[in-house]
C-alpha cells in the first residue's frame, strides 16, 4: 500500500503545501504547462487550504517513463491521474482547480467519482477549440486552423513555442509573462507535446457537462483567443450547477496575468457557499 501511494505521489510529481488541517484544494495545470504556473496564485490560499499540486505526466518533473501513448490519448487518461492522486492521498471534498485543458480533465474526473469533489473552478475553460457547423457552436477555431498550428509544431517545436506563447499570454505590455510561458513550453518534451497537444485541441467534452453533478465556477476571460466569450455561455448553459464570472483579466492564464483578481473571485464564489 505504501509502496502504492508513493508510486502515483513520485509518478505525477505531487507536492503538498499550506495548512495541513484545512479544506483540500487541488490545482490541474494546462497544457504546455507544470505546477510552477501556479505560484503567483498559491500565496492567496496557503493560509486556509491544503493545497496539492502535481505535474501531469510528461510535465515539469513528473515520472515521463510512465507516460503510456495509448492512455494519453484521451484526457480521461488523465483524469484517472487526477483520481488516484485523490485516492491514494485519501483526499475528501476537493476543490478542484483547473486551467485550460484540465478543466475538461476535471469535468471527467467529476463525472466519474462525483463524489470526491465539493466544487470545480474551471479557469478559462473550453469543451470544444474547433467550432462546429452542424449545431452552431462557436469554439474560436476551425478544424484547418487548428491543423495549421500543429503542422506548425511538427515543423519546429521551439519556434512554434515562441510563436505561440505571446497569443496564449495575451497581455503584450507584461513580454515577462509571454517569456515565462515559452519557457514552460519548451521545457516539456516535444514528442509528449505533439501528442498532447492533439489530444487538448481535438477533444470535444462537451456531451459529459451535462452529467456533472458538482457545483462549478466558470471564470471567463477578456480578449481570450482560445476561449471566447461564447464558451463560457455555453458552458454556463449546460453546467447545471454553474456560475459564470467574467474577469476583467485578458488573455488565456489569469493566474499569472491577473493572480490577485482570480484568488479573489475563487474566494467569493466559495465565501457564498461555504
Amino acid at each position: 500500500m505504501i509502496e502504492a501511494v508513493a508510486a502515483v505521489i513520485g509518478r505525477n510529481n505531487v507536492t503538498i503545501s499550506g495548512r495541513d488541517d484545512g479544506p483540500v484544494m487541488m490545482f490541474a495545470h494546462g497544457f504546455g504547462c507544470d505546477q510552477a504556473m501556479w505560484r503567483k496564485l498559491r500565496p492567496y490560499f496557503a493560509d486556509d487550504y491544503r493545497l496539492v499540486l502535481f505535474d501531469h505526466v510528461g510535465a515539469g518533473h513528473s515520472d515521463i517513463s510512465a507516460y503510456d501513448w495509448e492512455k494519453y490519448g484521451s484526457l480521461n487518461g488523465y483524469a484517472s491521474d487526477l483520481l488516484e492522486i485523490c485516492a491514494a492521498l485519501e483526499l475528501e471534498d476537493v476543490i478542484l482547480v483547473g486551467h485550460s485543458v484540465s478543466t475538461m480533465i476535471a469535468v471527467s474526473a467529476a463525472v466519474q467519482d462525483p463524489n470526491r469533489f465539493s466544487h470545480l473552478v474551471l479557469l478559462a475553460p473550453s469543451p470544444r477549440h474547433t467550432d462546429d457547423p452542424y449545431d452552431g457552436y462557436v469554439g474560436g477555431f476551425s478544424r484547418e486552423d487548428i491543423e495549421g498550428l500543429l503542422a506548425s509544431l511538427d515543423s519546429n517545436y521551439f519556434a512554434w513555442a515562441a510563436a505561440l506563447a505571446p497569443m496564449v499570454m495575451g497581455n503584450p505590455q507584461e513580454p515577462d509573462l509571454a517569456e515565462d510561458l515559452r519557457a514552460s513550453f519548451c521545457r516539456t518534451d516535444p514528442t509528449i507535446a505533439r501528442h498532447f497537444a492533439g489530444v487538448t485541441f481535438f477533444s470535444d467534452t462537451r456531451p459529459e457537462l451535462r452529467k456533472v453533478r458538482t457545483s462549478c465556477l466558470i471564470l471567463q476571460c477578456s480578449d481570450d483567443r482560445l476561449a471566447p466569450p461564447e464558451v463560457g455561455a455555453y458552458l454556463h448553459k449546460n453546467l447545471e450547477h454553474s456560475t459564470l464570472v467574467q474577469l476583467q483579466a485578458t488573455g488565456h492564464c489569469p493566474h499569472l496575468s491577473a493572480p490577485e483578481e482570480t484568488a479573489r473571485a475563487i474566494l467569493q464564489y466559495l465565501d457564498t457557499r461555504s
